[in-house]
């Protein structure tokens, strides 16, 4: 009875721990929407992410004030180049990517909002107990701030709010997330693009999984 009880008292006091920030796993495959409150933009994708090798591959389609786009990026930040694909015409446009990599993950001098569970907590399998959490990024034309929500087991990302002064509210839900990638091959220039030549690109913010929309 006394190991019962002590069982109980160490299980509660899992579940009151204070949620921490996290990153999520380095090797992750899914597809994302993306809308701005302006409901100028209007998106959906697919990504890869690998953050040992320091990769991101976006392909998005959507209508930016009302006119229909294609968008196929391939992020390399160990070798500080971006390739914009274009695989209909098999073509590809060669850019620097003068950034650091950032992870996606919760920053340390996160605030914690709140912990919730997304669907019903009444059964097991109903629900999703998640953490929310608030802050700031500096950028190079101002502040931008984001409120991001994740797994409490895994740190998988759900949803972010992204705000700065030049776009307004920015909103990015995942869903089919995937730990690990589904297509490798992704993340490697296609055959077409390995004549491609280096453009010159002006200087921009530090380009995070967010600024890519």
């Amino acid at each position: 009875m006394r190991a019962l009880v002590l069982l109980v008292c160490l299980s509660v006091g899992c579940l009151a721990q204070r949620p921490h920030p996290c990153e999520s796993p380095p090797l992750l495959t899914g597809s994302l929407s993306v809308a701005t409150a302006s409901e100028k933009l209007m998106a959906y994708a697919k990504y890869s992410y690998d953050a040992l090798g320091k990769r991101i591959r976006i392909t998005e389609f959507g209508a930016y004030e009302n006119k229909t786009f294609h968008l196929d990026v391939l992020l390399l930040f160990r070798q500080g180049v971006m390739y914009k694909i274009n695989q209909k015409n098999q073509t590809c446009l060669k850019k620097p990517l003068n950034a650091h990599f950032h992870p996606l993950e919760i920053p340390r001098n996160a605030s914690l909002l709140g912990q919730v569970v997304l669907g019903s907590s009444s059964g097991p399998g109903q629900g999703v107990l998640v953490n929310t959490w608030g802050g700031e990024l500096q950028m190079k034309k101002g502040p931008a701030k984001y409120m991001s929500t994740v797994t409490e087991f895994g740190c998988i990302p759900v949803s972010t709010l992204f705000h700065t002064d030049r776009s307004g509210w920015m909103v990015t839900n995942f869903f089919n997330n995937v730990i690990g990638l589904v297509e490798p091959q992704r993340l490697i220039p296609p055959r077409f693009c390995q004549g491609a030549e280096l453009e010159k690109s002006r200087d921009e913010d530090p380009m995070t999984f967010f600024s890519l929309f």
